[in-house]
């Protein structure tokens, strides 16, 4: 099972708006050394709403290369076309993903029924590792706990991302799935407390920017030590809420360009953060103490 801090990796693009494989590169080993514990390639921090289908494989393949083993990569190939996410997830296994994170079809908004049959489809489409991604504040679709249930009896689908911040859904979910089903968090401000209470880590956007503290804080919280946990998560709160002042990934782009490691590069209709925001940001950063 892979467990941790699983960083949301943002996609690093030159200002016109075409991926940058340089800083990339660079991320990738970044986060190897700061111990990251896995990588989502092109989740939607990675800005997988607008990148195309063979844009969106290249940052897969490229991050499973540059990644070279040293942690496991999980690929982003979720769509709300069921035969759209098994092409993408049937790319994703021939690039070496460890795994795949697949959101829920967004817009359409299925019935129950309707994601059980979309995530068995590919399940049964594509032998990888499956990850379920519930995040409805972006979906309009929300995935209930006994449709997840009924979900993780399928031998390939091993976890989900629950970013409805609801923690009695921890509970919920474990005792419908088993202990050997993967449980991580999308939602940074309650992460260590969804893994105090029995999660498996967390599908982080703030572990982009503070990726040893938040590697620490989880690794706290799923031991059962609150007391270090909450310490260390004091000093990521401003990340976790000043990383959401506008829209995911604008404000996290802006930070790992503040830190170097990549450029100003982000794609229409997403902008750059905005000047009246920086100075948030900014304090959460040197409040982490990565600025």
């Amino acid at each position: 099972m892979i467990q941790g801090s699983i960083v949301a990796l943002v996609t690093p693009m030159t200002e016109d708006g075409a991926v940058d494989d340089t800083s990339l590169k660079k991320l990738v080993e970044f986060h190897v050394e700061q111990g990251t514990d896995a990588l989502v390639a092109v989740g939607t921090t990675g800005e997988s709403a607008t990148l195309d289908e063979d844009e969106h494989c290249h940052v897969i393949k490229a991050v499973v290369e540059y990644a070279a083993g040293r942690i496991p990569v999980i690929a982003g190939t979720g769509a709300n076309c069921t035969r759209e996410a098994i092409q993408l997830t049937e790319r994703a296994k021939q690039a070496g993903a460890d795994a795949c994170l697949l959101v829920t079809p967004y817009y359409n908004k299925p019935t129950q029924e309707g994601l059980y049959l979309h995530y068995k489809t590919i399940a049964e489409a594509v032998d990888i590792p499956q990850i379920l991604y519930n995040v409805p504040g972006r979906t309009a679709c929300d995935m209930l706990p006994e449709t997840i249930g009924r979900l993780a009896k399928i031998p390939n689908i091993v976890g989900v991302k629950e970013a409805t911040g609801k923690l009695e859904r921890v509970k919920q979910i474990r005792e419908l799935c088993g202990d050997d089903f993967a449980l991580y968090t999308g939602d940074d401000a309650t992460s260590m407390e969804f893994c105090l209470l029995g999660g498996n880590g967390s599908i982080t956007v703030t572990g982009n920017v503070a990726p040893k503290l938040v590697h620490e804080m989880l690794s706290a919280a799923m031991q059962g030590d609150r007391e270090t946990a909450a310490a260390i998560d004091a000093k990521l709160q401003g990340l976790h809420n000043g990383l959401f002042i506008q829209s995911n990934p604008i404000p996290v782009k802006w930070a790992v360009a503040e830190m170097g490691l990549m450029g100003r590069g982000i794609r229409l209709p997403l902008t750059w953060l905005t000047e009246d925001c920086v100075p948030t940001v900014r304090a959460a950063m040197q409040q982490a103490g990565v600025l």
